[in-house]
Parts: structure tokens; C-alpha cells; sequence
């Protein structure tokens, strides 16, 4: 029989047909036996066909036997036995021996523990040639595993007895090196078997490192015997693969070994030797990648190796925050492979992601060394103008943080100009930023001399922000400025001069920022926010200064919105932005004027004049009802702080030509909305009066309030008019309430305390037996209502 195959690799195929076809049987077994068990209780007489081979009595088309006399279906392939057989041999044949050589070793003389062991492991180890010579690959894969464990049996046996003296660790060593050395050669008579090799490749990575041990070779002399086994593994695995990953344990050992030792080290002298093998590390890694396409990593961890084991000679010498910059020095360097096409692309992407790696580390270390020394400035908020700006630290990271922080962003900027990507250019902006804010402070300058170079690292981000086409850089650079002016802004705080100085300047550049009209627009609105907020930080520090009253500090600030509503439409883009800053600037004078009721009664009121102002342009129509609600509430604060208890005096003659007007310009625009027309004079009195009606005790008021309240709903629902329906509606609903609320509380108190949970869980199980009539009722109202003007 010819085949085009190796008869190793035809064998394969036929088993892994094989099995497919046990499994295929498998299947079909169980659903015959499922048809027998539906037939039977069916009461139908199955016909059963055997098998389609010659003399059978499908192939003579006759029946066969009954179907229920056939056997059990068979719950187990016959590969799959086979192998859990013989696995099962193995395990009980290797514990036998291990049994055998510890426990009756000594039962027997020297000559008679020779010729057994020696007979017993030549025998495992030459039964698998003649297993494969007659097709038992299996079989001979079991027994050579026997076979392997009793060399290791062998060797301890010898140990044992022939030299006990000798020391444990270099004779491990040694057995592990001729173990080796023996199941590779074994493994290369026998290829067709798949364990000695492995197992010889995991014995081969014990011999150096175990002997470096029993010389006690100390750190450096056991991670040189890692490296030297790796790089016997590396060599190995261009021809075995499984070995590349061992090659990769070592190495990493290896250098990590190599790390620490040159990172303890107290001078240059002693960094010397670690730095060697560490060098020799980054050697065997650029070597690896060289041969291999796939191996970029180990020429990423060989360049940080180098890194450090030339940046770990200068470290002794040098204060930490210039051990930093030592290695950034030594490492972006490495980022120009990216411009050498002659090196191989492996070998190229692991110099670069080495240069990337150590200018990111190098960064955060520099990072973590300059964020404490920012975060402290803002100490001065603890005692606002109290000019008590702490000097620079002697033992703070100096300019070695900042020198970092300007290299990566050097590097970073250079990436980001011979690259495609956006990201070196987004950290190139981050790490710019970072240093050129840091510098100043942290070299010690005068305070005025660090104000002014920090606003103007600040005010080159937002104009980098303004003018950038890049998405990511711009954003970067916005966030850059605006914790710069966040972070200066607050610093400032120390002294008066320094706040109006800092906030004037920062306000300005945000307000020529919100004017730059070929900016993106986003930018354009932040800055308008950002120039609204410090106008009235502005104020706030004009007001303190004066000996004013805090209530009274309020005014000024009003003066924001006012200004941003008179600009309206000369805002342009930004004019939203601006409106919900201002907007927020106003609630800011509303807080301040909540300590005493006339002056929030004023700032109510010049509010809503300010929103009565903004109203009158189309577009902003809908501050008209603000405008309203602020007038109103300045009414209330005012009648409130009088003592007046009947507000129906002051507020009817304002309801009743407010409805008079209302009426009017419902005769003239039918389509006018009732919220409109008679919202406002509505709310006007009814409103006041139900908060004075809550806290009466008499019955007149609640009475006078429900008869009007119940006229105003009739008449919404007489004319369908959606306000007075829904005003008079509510108003009459808490007044029931308020007048009811005493009973309920009587009649609960008499009640067991079961009735009201009971009553509660009536109510829900009726709401929701009938839940989608209700859903339909509501949307029946809803609609009812809209309907209404």
C-alpha cells in the first residue's frame, strides 16, 4: 500500500478518523436506544437491521434480532480507554519503583540493586523500539515515561549510596546535566516518541543554576547561570519552539536579578558587575529578535536592561531626581530606531517600545515628585489674603523633576513629528505643560516671578488650545490650561494684589480667547465661561475689600448677568455658554443675599429685571416667566420680612388687572396659551394665599381660598382652559388635604396598627388588578389635557 504521507503522519490521520467515527457511533447508539424506549412504551414492534457486512442479515435482507436484545450503548471511545489504561499502567508502575528504591533498597546487596535497576531501566527504555515497530505508540509512550523516572531512580540510587557525602545541590547539578544529556539522545533515537525531548529540555535548565547554588556563587553568579541557560535555550528553540519559552523565564529572571543588584548598589564600582549582566541580557535579547520576526519583546526588555544598566552606573552618584533624568538620557535615545530601516522590524519595535517604556516611566516618576508640590500651594485656602506663601523646599525634587518632564516632551514631540499617531503629540502637550508650569516653583524663583511665568505657560496652552487642527492635542492642551488657571487662580489667593492681578489677567485671556472667532468652538465656549466665572470672582474680591456686609456683596455681582444680557446677540456662538455662566453667577447673588430678607428681596427683584430685560428679544422670550416667578418671590420675601399676614391685600389688585389684561389678549389671539393670559395673575394670589392658609389655624381663610379655588377650576374646565383648571385644581387638593390632615391623624391614631398596612396593600393589589384600565385612564387625561388652551 503506497501513500504519499509518512507512515508517522498517516498513522495520525487514521486515528483521528478513528476517533471521529467511535464518537459518530457513539451518538447514534444513544438515540437508538432512545427510539427503543419510545417504541416499547408505544406498544409498536421495532425492526431491527444489523450491520451491512458480508453474512449478516441486513446484507441478506432479512430482519435481524429484536432491537432490545442488542448490548448497552458504549459510554467510552477505544482510543480513550486505551489512553486512561495506559496512563493508569504508567502511574502504577512508577509508584512500584519508587516504593521499590526506598523502601526494599536496603533489603538487598549492592550487587543484587545493580543488576535490578540496571535490568529494569534498560528494559523500560528499550520496550518502546519494539512497541513501535509493531504500530503501540501509546503503549511505547507509557513505558517510556516509566523508563525516563527510572533514570531519575537511578540517579538517586547512586547518590545514595555510592556518594553520600558528596553535596546534595552540585550532585543534582550534575545527575540533572548527564539526565539530559541522555533523554535528548534518547529522545533523538526514538523521535517518534513526544516526552524524552521535553524532558529533556526541562531537565537541561537545572544543571547551571544548581551549581551556581553549591559554589554559592551569590546573586550575581546564580542570574549569569539563568542567562547562560537561556541563551542555550534561545539557541535551542530556533529548531524546538518549546524551548523559547523557558529561554523567556530564565532570561527575565536573569535580569531582573541583574535589576536589583544594580539598584542596591552603594557606588559606581559595585554597579559594574550588575551592569554587565544586564548588558549581556539586552545582547541575548536583540539577538533573539534579530533571528526570530516574532520576538519584539525580548528586544523591548533587552533595551530596558540596557537602560539600566548604563543609567544604573551613574545612579550612585546622583540625587534621585537626577538618576531619573540619568535614564531618560539613556533611553529616548533609543526611539531614533524608528528612523533605521536597515534593522530588522523586530529588532526596530523593541528599541522603540523600550525608549517608550522608559520615557513613560521616567514621567511618572517625575509626575509623582512635582503633583505634591502643586497640591501644596493650595494651602492658602486654609487663610485667604494672608500673604503666607511657603518657600520652595530644600528637600523638595528641584529642577531634575522638571528637566524630566521637558526631556519626555522633547521626545514625545519628535515621535510625534516622524509618526502618524496622535498620542506622542498629546503627551508631548501634557509633559511640555507639566514641566514649563513646575519649573519656576520648583527652582525656587520669587513669588511674583513664578506667577508670571505660570500664566504665561498657561495663557501658550489655551492659545495652542485656540489655534490647534489636532483633536487630541487641542483637547490636551485646553485641559492643560485649564488647570494652570485653575491651580494659579487659587494660588493667588495669598494676597490681594496677586488675586486681582492673576484673576484680571486670566479673565481678559479668556474673554480675547472667547472672541477668537477661527477657533474650534468648543474651545471658544469654554473660555466664555471661564471669562464670566473670574469677571465675578472679580467682584466678589471688589466687595471684600469694602467693609460691606456679605448680604450686600450681592449687588455687585448682579452686575455680570446684566452685562451678559445686554451683550445678547453681540456674544455670537458663545452666547448660551455665557447666558448659563451669568446664569449661574445670579444664583450665586441670590445665596449671598439669603442672610437677610430685604436685601434677598432687592436682589430678587433686580433679577428678575435683569431677566425682564432679556425677555424683550424674541429668542429669549421664555425669561419672561423667570422674570415673573423672580418678581413674585421678591413680593413674598418683602411681605414676609413686613409681618403682613394677609398677602390678599397686596396681591389681588395685582390679579385682577393681570386677568383683565390675560382676557384682553385672549379676545385678540384665540391661540394664545392660558398659562400665558392667566397663569401669572392666577398664581399671584392663589399661591401666596395657600402658604398662608397652611399655617392658619382659623377656618375663614382655608374656606374663602377653597370657594375660589373651586370657581377658578370650574371655570377652567367651563372655557376648557388648561391654567385655571390645573392652578385651581391644585390649589383646591391642598387645601382638602390641609383641612382633612387633622381627622386622618385622629382616625389613624384610633386605628389598630395593622389597618393601615392592610388598607395600603388593598389599594395596591386593586391598582394593580386593574392596572391597564388605570394606564389607560391616565393617558385618556393626558390628552384631555393637552387639548386644553
Amino acid at each position: 500500500m503506497n501513500s504519499p504521507l509518512p507512515p508517522a503522519e498517516e498513522l495520525a490521520l487514521i486515528d483521528r478518523e478513528l476517533a471521529q467515527l467511535d464518537a459518530r457511533r457513539l451518538y447514534l447508539l444513544a438515540r437508538r436506544d432512545w427510539l427503543l424506549r419510545l417504541l416499547r412504551q408505544s406498544g409498536a414492534a421495532p425492526v431491527h437491521w444489523g450491520p451491512a457486512s458480508s453474512g449478516s442479515p441486513a446484507s441478506s435482507g432479512s430482519p435481524a434480532a429484536p432491537a432490545w436484545s442488542a448490548g448497552p450503548a458504549k459510554e467510552a471511545s477505544a482510543p480513550s480507554a486505551q489512553n486512561v489504561l495506559l496512563t493508569l499502567g504508567a502511574v502504577l508502575l512508577a509508584v512500584a519503583a519508587l516504593a521499590f528504591t526506598l523502601v526494599s533498597w536496603g533489603s538487598m546487596g549492592i550487587a543484587g540493586r545493580s543488576a535490578v535497576l540496571a535490568a529494569v531501566t534498560v528494559a523500560a527504555l528499550a520496550a518502546p523500539a519494539v512497541l513501535l515497530r509493531r504500530g503501540l505508540r501509546s503503549t511505547a509512550e507509557s513505558v517510556a515515561a516509566v523508563g525516563l523516572l527510572l533514570t531519575v531512580l537511578d540517579a538517586y540510587a547512586l547518590y545514595a549510596v555510592g556518594m553520600p557525602d558528596a553535596d546534595g545541590t552540585g550532585y543534582t547539578a550534575g545527575a540533572a546535566a548527564v539526565l539530559a544529556a541522555v533523554w535528548a539522545g534518547y529522545g533523538s533515537a526514538l523521535r517518534t516518541l513526544r516526552i524524552p525531548l521535553p524532558a529533556a529540555v526541562v531537565a537541561a535548565q537545572l544543571p547551571l543554576p544548581l551549581a551556581a547554588a553549591a559554589w554559592q556563587a551569590g546573586p550575581l553568579g546564580l542570574g549569569w547561570a539563568l542567562l547562560v541557560t537561556a541563551a542555550l535555550d534561545a539557541a535551542l528553540a530556533l529548531r524546538v519552539r518549546a524551548a523559547a519559552v523557558p529561554a523567556a523565564l530564565l532570561g527575565s529572571a536573569a535580569l531582573f536579578v541583574g535589576a536589583v543588584q544594580s539598584w542596591s548598589a552603594g557606588s559606581a564600582a559595585q554597579a559594574l558587575a550588575p551592569a554587565a549582566l544586564l548588558l549581556a541580557g539586552a545582547a541575548l535579547g536583540a539577538a533573539a529578535a534579530w533571528r526570530e520576526p516574532r520576538a519584539w519583546g525580548a528586544a523591548l526588555v533587552g533595551g530596558v536592561a540596557a537602560v539600566a544598566a548604563v543609567a544604573g552606573v551613574a545612579r550612585p552618584e546622583l540625587a534621585p531626581g537626577w538618576a531619573v533624568v540619568a535614564h531618560l538620557l539613556v533611553g529616548l535615545p533609543l526611539l531614533a530606531a524608528v528612523r533605521v530601516p536597515s534593522l530588522p522590524g523586530a529588532v526596530r519595535r523593541g528599541a522603540v517600545g523600550a525608549g517608550v517604556v522608559v520615557g513613560a516611566l521616567g514621567s511618572l516618576a517625575a509626575g509623582a515628585a512635582v503633583a505634591p508640590v502643586l497640591v501644596a500651594r493650595l494651602r492658602v485656602l486654609e487663610e485667604v489674603w494672608a500673604a503666607t506663601t511657603p518657600a520652595a523646599d530644600p528637600y523638595g525634587p528641584g529642577a531634575a523633576a522638571a528637566v524630566a518632564l521637558l526631556l519626555a516632551a522633547g521626545a514625545a514631540w519628535w515621535l510625534s513629528r516622524v509618526s502618524s499617531r496622535p498620542e506622542p503629540g498629546v503627551l508631548a502637550v501634557v509633559l511640555g505643560w507639566s514641566g514649563l508650569f513646575s519649573a519656576p516653583l520648583l527652582l525656587g524663583f520669587p513669588v511674583a516671578a513664578v506667577f508670571a511665568a505660570q500664566l504665561a505657560v498657561t495663557g501658550a496652552a489655551g492659545v495652542l488650545a485656540l489655534r490647534s487642527s489636532g483633536r487630541g492635542a487641542g483637547i490636551a492642551a485646553a485641559g492643560c490650561a485649564l488647570a494652570g488657571a485653575l491651580n494659579v487662580s487659587l494660588s493667588a489667593l495669598d494676597g490681594r494684589a496677586a488675586t486681582f492681578a492673576v484673576w484680571g489677567l486670566l479673565g481678559a485671556g479668556c474673554a480675547a480667547g472667547a472672541a477668537y472667532g477661527p477657533a474650534a468652538r468648543w474651545v471658544r465656549s469654554g473660555a466664555a465661561v471661564c471669562a464670566v466665572g473670574y469677571a465675578t470672582g472679580l467682584l466678589v474680591a471688589a466687595a471684600a475689600l469694602t467693609d460691606l456686609a456679605v448680604v450686600w456683596w450681592a449687588l455687585p455681582v448682579l452686575a455680570v448677568p446684566a452685562l451678559v444680557a445686554a451683550l445678547g446677540p453681540g456674544l455670537g456662538a458663545v452666547r448660551l455658554p455665557a447666558e448659563i455662566a451669568a446664569a449661574v453667577s445670579g444664583a450665586l447673588a441670590l445665596a449671598l443675599s439669603a442672610g437677610r430678607p430685604g436685601t434677598l428681596a432687592l436682589a430678587l427683584a433686580l433679577s428678575g429685571v435683569v431677566c425682564a430685560g432679556a425677555a424683550v428679544r424674541p429668542e429669549r422670550r421664555v425669561l419672561g416667566w423667570a422674570a415673573g416667578a423672580l418678581f413674585v418671590a421678591a413680593t413674598w420675601v418683602r411681605l414676609a420680612d413686613a409681618g403682613v399676614t394677609a398677602p390678599e391685600a397686596y396681591t389681588l389688585p395685582v390679579t385682577v388687572p393681570a386677568l383683565a389684561v390675560g382676557f384682553m389678549r385672549r379676545r385678540r389671539d384665540a391661540q394664545a396659551s392660558s398659562w400665558t393670559a392667566y397663569g401669572p395673575g392666577l398664581a399671584a394670589t392663589l399661591l401666596p394665599s395657600l402658604s398662608a392658609a397652611w399655617v392658619d389655624t382659623d377656618w375663614v381663610r382655608p374656606l374663602v381660598l377653597g370657594a375660589a379655588a373651586l370657581a377658578v377650576t370650574l371655570s377652567g374646565a367651563r372655557w376648557r382652559l388648561q391654567a385655571p383648571l390645573l392652578l385651581g385644581g391644585a390649589v383646591l387638593a391642598a387645601v382638602a388635604v390641609h383641612e382633612l390632615a387633622p381627622y386622618v391623624v385622629q382616625v389613624a391614631g384610633a386605628l389598630p396598627r395593622w389597618v393601615p398596612p392592610a388598607l395600603a396593600g388593598v389599594l395596591l393589589l386593586a391598582v394593580g388588578a386593574t392596572y391597564e384600565k388605570r394606564l389607560r385612564d391616565a393617558r385618556r387625561l393626558r390628552a384631555a389635557i393637552g387639548r386644553l388652551r
